[in-house]
């Protein structure tokens, strides 16, 4: 069963395991204003404090949209009447979610253009689904400004500096299948299956213990930026912890009598 909470521009539900955020401004090309960033961050406050909820999936209302747009990006009519600052907000940064520290893994559901901020929302993502008209760009540099929510250190990362460098000084979009091979895109499916192919993936991921889905998230997420000594050391401290929990002994003994684990994020 489905339990949803709606705002105006933004919704959150649940389905099982899996918590399901959508950005709802599709006569908007779903563009990130305030109520956006608020709409956001308030989903992934209640995505991280329901237990019986163990991965997110966030994607974009398209309904109507001749070209379908994930998201355009910042709101520019709200920067031009002065409220550039309400498209952040302190915990997440931009659209509530771009910095925003989370234990849970976020799926992202992709049909449609994804440009400026709209591509550094799916870059601050753990995983990508994209269908084959999808692109994704950082198109700042033609309206003299520069990707300010992470597109310029997550983008080569992402797809390595070459290919982020060429797409980050021309502003061009990289087509869906090119961000597929480059690495960006886990999975590529046909136009209007990325929700369906988001929720076999987020299934499949709520099959494994969410402790260690956690704490392995953590260690792949700090590898871009740390030294293996400290890695080494992150890597050591969440062992222990996830070692110490009782899903361990539960994962232990449902191998040996071969039957499927019951996890209860202990």
């Amino acid at each position: 069963m489905s339990d949803t909470a709606k705002t105006d521009i933004v919704t959150y539900s649940t389905e099982g395991r899996v918590g399901i955020i959508t950005l709802n401004r599709p006569d908007a090309r779903n563009a990130i204003n305030g109520d956006v960033a608020r709409g956001v961050e308030a989903a992934i406050d209640q995505l991280e404090a329901d237990d019986e909820v163990w991965v997110g999936i966030l994607t974009a209302n398209t309904e109507g949209q001749e070209r379908p747009v994930f998201c355009a990006g910042a709101d520019l009519k709200a920067i031009n009447s002065g409220q550039a600052g309400d498209l952040n907000t302190k915990r997440g940064g931009f659209a509530g979610f771009v910095y925003r520290e989370r234990r849970k893994p976020i799926i992202v559901a992709v049909d449609g253009l994804a440009t400026a901020g709209g591509c550094e929302i799916v870059l601050a993502a753990d995983l990508v689904i994209a269908t084959t008209r999808s692109s994704f760009g950082l198109a700042e540099v033609k309206r003299n400004l520069i990707a300010g929510a992470g597109g310029l250190f997550r983008l080569p990362r992402a797809i390595g500096q070459a290919a982020a460098m060429e797409a980050i000084l021309t502003g061009d979009p990289i087509p869906a299948e090119r961000a597929y091979h480059l690495g960006l895109v886990s999975r590529l499916v046909a136009p209007g299956e990325a929700m369906n192919e988001a929720r076999k993936l987020a299934a499949q991921i709520a099959t494994s213990a969410p402790l260690a889905v956690y704490a392995s998230r953590q260690v792949v997420l700090a590898a871009a930026y740390q030294p293996d000594d400290e890695l080494k050391k992150l890597t050591n401290s969440l062992f222990a912890q996830v070692m110490a929990s009782s899903d361990t002994k539960e994962g232990l003994t449902a191998f040996i009598e071969k039957r499927a684990p019951n996890w209860t994020g202990k």
